[in-house]
């Protein structure tokens, strides 16, 4: 498998849909599906009855699974760029393309 350019924990820019320009960060990666979620983006609403767990029952709001491909990492300026490998002191680290700025700690 592949090595995951995006990461739990990483700050992502929405590149499109209707939260494009958006940033948050990445609350759980699903690499197998090739997706990711996102705080506060791509908020999907569910009408619930009532039942036992919810006795109030209502709109119940959460963050949907979105495509990897539409989200970017950001850089420290929170502008959007795309991420590269490289070895350094025989680590693989991930590298911003744009800055050439290190995103791993």
């Amino acid at each position: 498998m592949a090595a995951a350019k995006i990461k739990k924990g990483d700050r992502v820019v929405v590149l499109s849909g209707k939260d494009k320009g958006k940033t948050g960060d990445v609350t759980k990666a699903l690499p197998k599906e090739g997706k990711v979620i996102v705080s506060g983006v791509n908020v999907a609403t569910r009408h619930r009855k009532p039942d036992q767990s919810n006795p109030q029952g209502g709109l119940e709001r959460r963050e949907a699974p979105m495509h990897i491909s539409k989200v970017a990492i950001a850089t420290a300026e929170g502008k959007p760029t795309r991420v590269r490998f490289e070895t350094q002191d025989g680590k693989k680290v991930r590298v911003a393309v744009k800055t050439g700025e290190k995103i791993d700690g």
